[in-house]
């Protein structure tokens, strides 16, 4: 009995890059066991060593976690349907300020707000609840454009925004609160221009400050929403924890190339982001924007979804996203719903939980506060600076450089290195000298790295990873060249 296994963007480099392939099983077990026979790369993302399933990676039939049916033994038939779901980054009532009576509109405000006044479910006494509310924003980027936009549009009376970097060129293609005049400014300062000018009657509270484990409670604390923009797991657990910990909805988005996940996290009401993910996945599995790459418009849709959940959230009305994680594929237009379930062993909002403070979220996820995978101490056996290779190149020494980016990356820029990327690698192996002294790079150092410690267990002796990548080699060797 064929079944259909639907394949999440991340793991596709290990199924030959297909998005859904038909396999063997009359249980989800053997579903998998058949699939990861068939792509072996797979299984280490499916199973950790003892051969569970890894706690980042969710498994659906239909809309149905099997967590909650009957595990690997869950019986399929044809007409189903397995979702991998890995992590990649009624009315409600909200704690939003009494709207007093004392709040009024202005006559611009009434003009400015015309076509939300006459909506039934919205009318002068809900647009009395956004002029009094307070959004939190995580973030001024991609999804952090569209959601300031259409918030301050919609005259949310206060917006805090908390964000720490500087627009850049590569911002431009999809962060639009930004603009060329913006480049080398602070996105805070960028953000509250555009959206004063947007609505001059909303107050914009910024936070020029990276969010931490010591500042995230203060910084909620005075809001009735956080929008989730971040694009870092460690950033995403604080987001979650701070929130369960204060009673707040946690509206979250989350964008990876054509792929895009929305939902809403409230423990108080349903499930939180641990409930769906009680781990994240090991560092360099899920490439962040800047490896894996997003389209331009995707951030504008995922956005825009978050910014009608906190109106929803605002207005106590329709139906938010608690306990429905809602799936978008650009490339096919669908949007798929699954069910979301609070798990009662959750660390933080189950019936026992363990966690009662923030705790460090770097090294909870695998990260060093320089936002390196943690990892032994590197030293001359196992790296090389892009200076240190520059000299020995100059020197006419013999190094085979291995480029692990994909094609499209390698059409961009190159070394004039030999091209296989990471996901080939295991297949192409044999293609490589063992006697050569192999230097390895990425993009930024990375995938490469990964590749190495995988050339080492092959037998490889003498294998270095180029520190910085090909970023590295722009910004100290020749500048000259195109930068993505």
């Amino acid at each position: 009995m064929s079944i259909k296994v639907l394949i999440p963007t991340p793991l596709r480099p290990f199924t030959d890059k297909k998005d859904m392939v038909e396999v063997e099983g009359a249980t989800v077990g053997e579903v998998l066991a058949n699939l990861t026979s068939e792509f072996n790369q797979i299984r280490q993302h499916l199973y950790s060593e003892d051969g569970a399933f890894r706690s980042y990676v969710n498994i659906y039939v239909n809309d149905e976690d099997i967590r909650y049916l009957a595990k690997e033994k869950t019986v399929v038939s044809e007409k189903d349907t397995i979702s991998i779901i890995p992590s990649i980054a009624g009315g409600v009532d909200v704690d939003v300020q009494e709207v007093e009576s004392e709040i009024q509109l202005s006559n611009d405000e009434v003009l400015r707000y015309s076509r939300h006044l006459i909506i039934p479910e919205v009318g002068m006494d809900g647009q009395k609840k956004l002029k009094s509310a307070r959004v939190l924003m995580i973030g001024a980027g991609g999804l952090g454009s569209p959601v300031g936009m259409y918030l301050a549009a919609a005259g949310v009376g206060k917006l805090g925004i908390v964000d720490f970097d500087v627009v850049d060129k590569t911002n431009l293609q999809r962060q639009i609160l930004h603009s060329t005049r913006d480049i080398g400014r602070s996105k805070l300062d960028s953000a509250r221009e555009t959206l004063e000018g947007i609505n001059p009657n909303i107050t914009i509270e910024t936070y020029e400050t990276r969010l931490s484990s010591e500042n995230a409670l203060s910084l909620f604390t005075d809001y009735d929403v956080v929008v989730d923009g971040t694009d870092n797991f460690p950033t995403r657990y604080l987001v979650n924890d701070a929130c369960v910990l204060l009673g707040k909805p946690n509206v979250y988005g989350s964008i990876l190339r054509f792929d895009g996940q929305v939902s809403v996290f409230d423990a108080r009401r349903g499930p939180c982001y641990r409930c769906l993910y009680p781990a994240p996945p090991p560092p360099g599995l899920v490439p962040s924007c800047a490896e894996g790459g997003v389209l331009g418009v995707l951030p504008g849709i995922i956005g825009t979804l978050q910014a009608l959940e906190v109106i929803k959230l605002l207005l106590g009305e329709g139906d938010p996203l608690i306990g429905r994680l809602v799936l978008f594929d650009a490339l096919k237009f669908t949007f798929r719903e699954l069910k979301l379930r609070k798990n009662p062993e959750c660390p933080i909002c189950g019936d026992s939980p363990t966690i009662h403070t923030l705790i460090d979220y770097e090294q909870f996820c695998g990260i060093s506060k320089s936002g390196i995978s943690q990892q032994p101490a590197a030293d001359e056996k196992t790296e090389i600076t892009v200076e240190q290779l520059r000299a020995r190149l100059d020197n006419g020494e013999k190094l085979f450089v291995l480029d692990v980016r994909e094609p499209r990356e390698y059409e961009i820029v190159n070394l004039g290195a030999t091209l296989i990327p990471l996901s080939e690698l295991p297949k192409r192996v044999e293609e490589l000298d063992p006697s050569r002294e192999i230097v390895v790079h990425c993009k930024m150092g990375g995938r490469s790295a990964k590749a190495a410690a995988f050339l080492r267990q092959q037998g490889f002796k003498n294998v270095k990873n180029l520190v910085g990548g090909i970023d590295a080699w722009i910004d100290k060797i020749d500048p000259t060249l195109p930068r993505y």
